[in-house]
């Protein structure tokens, strides 16, 4: 039976000889990446800088032909526009992104649209996204972005030792950091659907991280007087064919995503691709080092022995 190999079967990398390496390149990274999502910035979507969404259909109940729509509104230059379906295949949602020029403006863009499209399509409703909601979303996205760190920290410390709490968030903390880097230099819209993408993205290091401390946990306990670096290295090169099968055939799914599933979701599944990159990055070459510099085997030998204790005395 063909079974898929991405790596041979006992390898022997030496991961953590390269630690030197890899977190001050990681560290360097991350500092660019907060640069420059303070300066110059990401391109914000309307779901944060506010616009005007406008609901329209087809008149004959056809399928709406959204690539016609496109390239009629991009010749208005009116800036930000996204069109997509929504409900059924004859329901179309506009966006239209913050006019400068104030109300007036915005009204103005919005009779344009009207104009352009009144032909074919009827126009069902018309919604304004005002600054103030704009600002109520990017505060809920970030606060779930928080509470959603702080779970992992939570579930990870009562799972693991607190190295491997501590392991688990910074690794965390840097896909995040480097994917809002990412979008600041792609130029890819950051929207709702961005902050989505980097919620998945955190789920995904996070169970590639805790497969790794799996199999650490389970090598220490077995080799307790095996150095930790060359621990660490066995059992990264245990998990390392599944992790390369899992993120290449994720990778391939979020491919066919990328080239087919068109525009509305096209920064959504960039931002996944590169996450399960830097996911499987983090766990290797940011999560794992980690425990070293925070003393691991010190701890859990303590552990052991107390555990042996209790055990001893019942």
């Amino acid at each position: 039976m063909f079974r898929l190999r991405l790596v041979p079967d006992n390898t022997r990398i030496p991961f953590m000889g390269y630690r030197r390496w890899t977190l001050p390149i990681s560290a360097i990274l991350s500092v660019l990446a907060i640069v420059l999502f303070i300066t110059p910035g990401p391109n914000f979507g309307i779901d944060f800088l506010g616009g005007t969404i406008v609901e329209v259909a087809t008149k004959d109940g056809s399928d709406a032909d959204l690539a016609s729509i496109r390239s009629t509104l991009s010749g208005l230059q009116l800036g930000d526009v996204q069109v997509q379906t929504f409900g059924t295949p004859n329901d179309v949602l506009i966006r239209i992104g913050q006019q400068e020029g104030g109300e007036a403006a915005q009204l103005a863009a919005v009779d344009k649209v009207r104009a352009a499209l009144g032909g074919t399509l009827e126009e069902r409703r018309v919604e304004t996204v005002g600054p103030r909601v704009s600002g109520e979303l990017a505060w809920n996205g970030g606060l779930a972005l928080v509470v959603t760190l702080a779970a992992i920290m939570v579930y990870v410390w009562f799972r693991f030792e607190w190295q491997f709490a501590v392991g688990a968030i910074i690794a965390t903390l840097h896909d995040v950091i480097i994917t809002l880097g990412f979008f600041v230099v792609t130029g890819l819209e950051f929207n709702l659907s961005s902050l989505a993408a980097i919620l998945t993205i955190v789920g995904y290091s996070l169970n590639d991280t805790v497969v790794v401390y799996d199999r650490i946990r389970e090598t220490l306990r077995k080799y307790k007087k095996l150095p930790l670096s060359e621990l660490i290295d066995a059992a990264i090169n245990d998990t390392l064919a599944r992790t390369t099968t899992t993120g290449f055939t994720t990778i391939l799914a979020l491919g066919a995503l990328y080239v087919f599933g068109g525009e509305v979701i096209r920064s959504f599944t960039a931002a996944m691709i590169f996450g399960v990159v830097i996911g499987t990055w983090s766990s290797i070459f940011i999560a794992a080092p980690i425990l070293i510099y925070f003393g691991l085997r010190q701890d859990a030998l303590k552990g052991d022995k107390a555990e042996a204790a209790e055990k001893k005395g019942a």
